[in-house]
């Protein structure tokens, strides 16, 4: 708890993965892959629960195993390909509301794709967002290696000429222009977001229009999608100082 706010962690976790089959619950570094993002919410200061929204049984099964709530399962056309974070996480709060009468003042989204996580930044985030009322939400973003103002729209044919995508005041050119003479721009990386529920139930958005930024470092941002992120990561944990297990 921060300031008499209830913080709580929902990790989404569905099923089905083309990319990697059961990535959630494969072993990696001798946990399973979600396990990292429960460990994580448990050993912060401020976050009072940690809930799982997931379709499957063995998901709930070793999540549980790691100390988290797994009160429900997902409906399973809430954990399709194309299925939304709002979806599973308007349903999760509505489950909340309904069989427990009151739902936190703030959430906080571990994406168990993404188990490279310091509790203090975590904590620090939760902070700077309970502290700046006039803010939604805050997402982590990394400085993107690549600019969009130098990318470019194709028309319907191959004969129609393309156009830019974005245009900078000032510069006639920007896709002519250096790339260290164009704005920066972020890419939002997984690793956490966090935001108000009354913006997610009342406008349907995970973020709404105020986000504040919290800038990570890119070499520690992967988003395990593949055999090859899912190495990385593995390569990568033992070389820092990040979540600990207890023996």
């Amino acid at each position: 708890m921060y300031k008499d706010l209830k913080i709580m962690a929902i990790v989404p976790a569905r099923g089905g993965s083309k990319g990697l089959p059961n990535k959630n619950i494969l072993p990696l570094a001798g946990h399973p892959l979600i396990a990292y993002s429960i460990e994580a919410s448990k050993r912060s200061k401020y976050i009072d629960r940690v809930l799982v929204t997931t379709d499957s049984e063995a998901i709930a099964d070793v999540s549980r195993q790691y100390g988290a709530d797994v009160p429900f399962l997902r409906p399973a056309h809430l954990a399709a390909d194309l299925s939304t974070d709002v979806e599973a996480f308007t349903h999760a709060l509505e489950w909340l509301q309904a069989n427990e009468g009151e739902i936190p003042d703030l959430i906080i989204q571990l994406r168990p794709t993404s188990p490279i996580r310091f509790v203090e930044e975590i904590d620090d985030c939760i902070a700077r967002l309970a502290d700046t009322p006039a803010a939604t939400a805050l997402r982590a973003v990394t400085l993107s290696p690549n600019t969009p103002y130098k990318m470019w729209r194709l028309g319907a044919s191959e004969n129609d000429f393309m156009t830019p995508l974005l245009t900078v005041d000032g510069i006639a050119e920007p896709y002519n222009e250096p790339r260290q003479n164009l704005p920066k721009v972020y890419w939002q990386t997984g690793t956490l977001d966090i935001f108000r529920p009354s913006v997610l139930l009342e406008q349907k958005s995970m973020t709404g229009r105020h986000i504040l930024p919290y800038v990570m470092d890119a070499s520690l941002s992967i988003d395990i999608d593949d055999i090859d992120s899912f190495r990385r990561a593995e390569n990568l944990l033992p070389k820092i100082n990040c979540i600990k297990f207890d023996a």
